[in-house]
């Protein structure tokens, strides 16, 4: 009982906190005077070159483009365990987009999380991360972004049922977690690796992906990069707390960011095929950077044992020659249909690579490491496009019942990893 009670007061006191917070925050933010949007010539070419990099490590455009739509004109759906949130339009049209808006008012929203009418933002929109943003860094989006053609697109009302769709309550969550401290470069890093950590702390946000977040959606600090979430991808842990089977080096990480492939690792696919395109085009040093960070906070595999790790993927392999079937001697019926489904649809690329341009061995894939077969249900029912980089690499959506994706992905499971059984197999659920 005393659990419960300790659990009930401590509900109790954020609740409290949150409606001092919503209160302190509604009554504190005010409207910031509107002005005429800005002539191009008014911004240097290179800050609007410069923000036009950094909106592209930012993958600004990813959320802030419907699909088929004008770029950054926003209606881009985010669905969340709250509900889904439209993006908004962020091209200098004066009517609907952000062309009224000063400098002052683009950057409390980036640091804030409050719009120019001082309306509380989401945290979708990942200010917590923009928060450590350099003053002149966001100088330089908001040039670029200024500068773009203005698109009269108004915004897509929010699907959020109350209390969620009451913004003040939001304040209360900046009160508990949006950390507005500047960043500070680690001593231990050199100048580079500091400026790596900096782009994915700040404007790349990387850890709003690759950590997990709390009962209110907000990301557990102390869990940095252990892994999270995003439109419904399981997002994979990174740096010290990565489970791939083989360890990421400087190269790698740096393959992966450029191209969106690394060859002990894989393609990108879901929400970060989205990041590789956008990264593809960036700064050469800002990407490196960044490349450079995360092998700084990665350690180092023996090269043996990474040898050895390739070898005993690359072992399980099914051979090149038609017709072969592996584990003929498994006696259970679920597996040995699964693996049927795998010969019959998979097994005619994924088999014993014998060429540089075959998909990787399945063994050192993250989709079938992971600690449910969600991205596994995405790729096959899916496919995957190519990011920019390696745009030869392509996989087709293969189209199975959901008792077929179930036996395959138990089958996979088992033959490729030395992983326990998953025990959520809800394929059904894999496109939402």
């Amino acid at each position: 009982m005393r659990t419960v009670y300790r659990i009930l007061a401590a509900v109790a006191v954020i609740v409290v906190l949150a409606i001092l917070g919503a209160f302190f925050w509604a009554t504190s933010a005010p409207a910031l005077d509107p002005i005429a949007t800005p002539a191009a010539d008014a911004f240097s070419d290179d800050e609007i070159e410069r923000g036009e990099l950094l909106a592209r490590v930012g993958d600004c455009a990813a959320c802030h483009t419907a699909p088929g739509g004008a770029d950054y004109a926003g209606g881009f759906a985010l669905p969340t365990p709250f509900g889904t949130i439209y993006s908004t339009n962020i091209t200098p049209d004066p009517e609907t987009g952000i062309g009224t808006w000063s400098y002052e008012a683009f950057a409390r929203a980036m640091t804030e999380g409050l719009d120019r009418e001082g309306n509380h933002l989401y945290p979708a929109f990942p200010y917590d991360f923009f928060a450590k943003t350099r003053d002149e860094d966001l100088r330089a989006i908001y040039a670029y972004l200024m500068t773009r053609d203005a698109v009269a697109l108004p915004a897509t009302d929010n699907e959020l049922p109350f209390p969620f769709s009451y913004r003040p309550v939001l304040a209360g969550w900046k009160l508990l977690f949006l950390d507005r401290t500047p960043f500070s470069p680690d001593p231990e890093l050199d100048e580079e690796e500091n400026h790596g950590a900096y782009l994915a702390a700040s404007l790349g946000h990387c850890g709003a992906c690759h950590s997990p977040r709390n009962a209110f959606g907000a990301v557990i600090a102390e869990r940095a990069f252990e892994g999270g979430e995003a439109e419904g991808w399981l997002a994979p842990p990174l740096g010290a707390h990565s489970i791939a089977p083989v360890g990421w080096t400087l190269d790698d990480y740096a393959d992966y960011l450029f191209d969106g492939w690394s060859e002990p690792h894989g393609i990108a696919a879901g929400p970060m095929t989205s990041v590789a395109d956008h990264l593809y085009d960036a700064d050469e040093d800002d990407v490196f950077a960044i490349a450079a960070w995360f092998a700084a906070i990665t350690p180092e595999q023996p090269e043996a044992e990474r040898e050895a790790a390739i070898a005993a993927a690359e072992a399980l392999d099914w051979p090149g020659t038609e017709g072969t079937l592996f584990d003929e001697e498994v006696s259970d019926p679920a597996l040995l249909a699964g693996r049927d489904v795998f010969a019959a649809n998979c097994a005619k690329c994924h088999k014993e690579r014998i060429a540089e341009t075959q998909p990787i061995s399945l063994g050192l894939t993250y989709a079938l490491h992971a600690p449910t077969p969600q991205n596994l249900f995405h790729v096959v029912r899916e496919g995957i496009a190519p990011p920019y980089g390696v745009s030869n690499r392509k996989m087709e959506a293969i189209s199975l019942s959901d008792e077929d994706l179930a036996a395959v992905a138990a089958y996979l499971r088992w033959h490729f990893t030395d992983e326990p059984a998953w025990t959520d197999m809800q394929p059904a659920e894999a496109g939402h």
